[in-house]
C-alpha cells in the first residue's frame, strides 16, 4: 500500500470478483503486457487493455466506490479487464504510475463525482425518486387484497401439515418431492414466496439422508409457527410483526428505508467483513457483511444481478466505510440498505473477536428475537481449526481448550477449508463467519490481511 493507504491488497482485489472464472480470468491480465496507458490518482485507476479486435478496451475503477467502466462486451461487475487492472496496480506502483487521468477516464469520473455532489447537496429526501403510489387508496385495497390471499394460503398450508402429521411422516417419503413442489406453487400464486421456499425445503428434507423424520419435523414445526403467526399477526408486537411480514415475503422498498417518512438512518464506519455471490439459475445474489465500529452492529447487505441487472455494490473485505445504513424492520434486524457515504472507503483493522461461549451466546439471543434464522454472524477471535477426534470433520477451538464449535458440513471437503488450516498452521487466527445449527460457516480469515475462505 502507499502512504495513504489507498493501494489495497491482491487479496481485496480477487474478493471483489462475481466468481472464480473471473478470478482466473483477470489474474491472466494481472501483467504489464497487455495494459498501456496506465495510471493512477487519489481515487482511480485506468488504463487500456488490449484485446481480440482492433481497439483496445477502456478500463477504468473509480476505488472510492467501488465503481467499474469497461467497454468491453462482458455483463460481469467487475469484469476480467478490470480485475487485471487493479491487481496490476495493487501488486506494482511502478507498473500503474500517479498521473492525471485520460480523456475518457476522466469524463466518466467527472461525471460520478458530479452526481455525488448533487445527492450530497440534495434537501433531505431528494436524494431517492419519490414511492409514494400515484392513487395511495388504490394502493391500500391492493395490500388488503394481498394480505388476503397470503392468509388464504397459510391456512391452505395449515391443512397440509395437520394431514401430513395424521397420515405419518413415513407418508411424505412415499409421496415424493412433487406433492410438495405442487403446495409451493400454490403459495407463489398466494403471493407469499416466503412460504413457497420453506416448503421445497420440507420436499428437501426427506431427501436429506439419516435422520430425516427429525428434520422433516422440525421444518414442519417452524413452518406452523411461520403460519399461525402470520394468521394472528394483529396480535403480535410490531418489531416481531415486521419479522412474520418478511418471512412470508413482504418487502419494503430501499427508498423507504432511506427518505419514507418513518426512516432512520445509522452512521457508523462500517468495516466490511465479507462478501459472498451464489447464483440460483438467471439469479445472482451478493452478500456484504459490515459491523460498525462504534455501535458494533452487525448489517447484510444484499443486492442482485441478473442477465441485464448487474449487481450494484462490491466492497472488498477489509474496507471501512464512513457511511448512512438503514435497517430493514424486524424483531432482530440485520439486512440493511447503504445510504449517503461521508468518506472514502479506506483499509481497517482486523476486527475484534469474541470467543466460542459469546459466538453462540449471540446466535441464541438472534435465535429468541427471530426463530427462523439459520445463522447469525460473528467474528471469532483466537481460534484454531482442528480435525474432530472421530475425524468425521472439523472444528474451531478456543485457545484455552475449553470450547470448540464444530465447522457447518457445507464446508467440508472445499478448498476454503484447507486455505484457512494453511493460514493458521496450528496457530489461532481471527475468523469471520456464520454461526448457527449446522455449526460454523467461515467467509474470512485475517493474514493479517482478510483473505476469503
Amino acid at each position: 500500500m502507499n502512504p495513504q493507504g489507498e493501494r489495497w491488497t491482491t487479496d481485496q482485489v480477487l474478493a471483489l470478483a462475481p466468481d472464480e472464472a473471473s478470478r482466473r480470468a483477470g489474474g491472466k491480465l494481472a501483467a504489464p503486457g497487455p495494459w498501456s496507458e496506465t495510471g493512477a490518482d487519489g481515487g482511480a485507476v485506468w488504463g487500456q487493455c488490449k484485446g481480440s479486435g482492433k481497439k483496445p478496451y477502456q478500463t477504468v475503477v473509480d476505488i472510492k466506490g467501488p465503481a467499474f467502466k469497461c467497454s468491453c462486451p462482458s455483463r460481469k461487475f467487475p469484469c476480467k479487464h478490470a480485475l487485471g487492472l487493479l491487481l496490476l496496480w495493487a501488486g506494482d506502483d511502478r507498473e500503474v504510475t500517479a498521473g492525471e487521468p485520460a480523456q475518457w477516464a476522466g469524463e466518466w469520473l467527472a461525471g460520478r463525482r458530479e452526481r455525488a455532489e448533487r445527492s450530497a447537496n440534495a434537501p433531505s429526501g431528494a436524494g431517492a425518486p419519490s414511492r409514494a403510489p400515484a392513487d395511495p387508496e388504490a394502493a391500500r385495497r391492493r395490500a388488503e387484497r394481498r394480505m388476503q390471499r397470503i392468509g388464504a394460503g397459510a391456512t391452505e398450508l395449515e391443512q397440509r401439515l395437520e394431514d401430513l402429521l395424521r397420515s405419518g411422516l413415513a407418508s411424505a417419503e412415499r409421496a415424493g418431492y412433487g406433492s410438495w413442489d405442487e403446495t409451493a406453487a400454490r403459495m407463489v400464486d398466494a403471493q407469499a414466496p416466503g412460504l413457497a421456499s420453506r416448503v421445497r425445503e420440507l420436499g428437501s428434507a426427506v431427501a436429506s439422508g439419516p435422520d430425516w423424520p427429525a428434520r422433516l419435523l422440525e421444518e414442519c414445526a417452524l413452518l406452523h409457527l411461520l403460519d399461525q403467526g402470520f394468521l394472528g399477526i394483529e396480535r403480535l408486537p410490531a418489531p416481531l410483526a415486521a419479522t412474520v411480514r418478511s418471512r412470508v415475503g413482504l418487502t419494503t422498498e430501499a427508498a423507504d428505508l432511506l427518505t419514507g417518512p418513518e426512516a432512520a438512518t445509522v452512521r457508523d464506519r462500517w468495516l466490511v467483513l465479507a462478501q459472498q455471490d451464489s447464483e440460483d439459475g438467471k439469479l445472482t445474489t451478493r452478500r456484504i457483511f459490515l459491523r460498525g465500529e462504534r455501535t458494533g452492529r452487525m448489517a447484510l447487505h444484499l443486492s442482485f444481478g441478473g442477465a441485464n441487472r448487474p449487481l450494484d455494490v462490491a466492497l472488498a473485505p477489509g474496507l471501512v466505510l464512513d457511511a448512512d445504513l438503514a435497517y430493514y424492520p424486524g424483531a432482530r434486524p440485520l439486512r440493511a440498505v447503504l445510504g449517503g457515504r461521508h468518506a472514502p472507503a479506506a483499509p481497517g483493522p482486523v476486527p475484534p473477536g469474541c470467543g466460542i461461549d459469546a459466538a453462540l451466546a449471540a446466535y441464541g439471543d438472534a435465535l429468541r428475537d427471530d426463530p427462523w434464522l439459520d445463522s447469525w454472524p460473528v467474528v471469532l477471535a483466537d481460534v484454531t481449526p482442528i480435525p474432530s477426534r472421530d475425524g468425521a470433520g472439523w472444528q474451531l477451538a478456543d485457545t484455552d481448550g475449553e470450547s470448540a464449535l464444530p465447522l457447518d458440513p457445507r464446508c467440508l471437503g472445499r478448498t476454503s477449508l484447507w486455505q484457512l488450516a494453511a493460514i493458521s498452521g496450528g496457530a489461532p487466527v481471527t475468523v469471520f463467519g456464520e454461526c448457527g445449527h449446522r455449526g460454523f460457516l467461515p467467509l474470512t480469515v485475517w493474514d493479517p490481511a482478510p483473505v476469503s475462505l
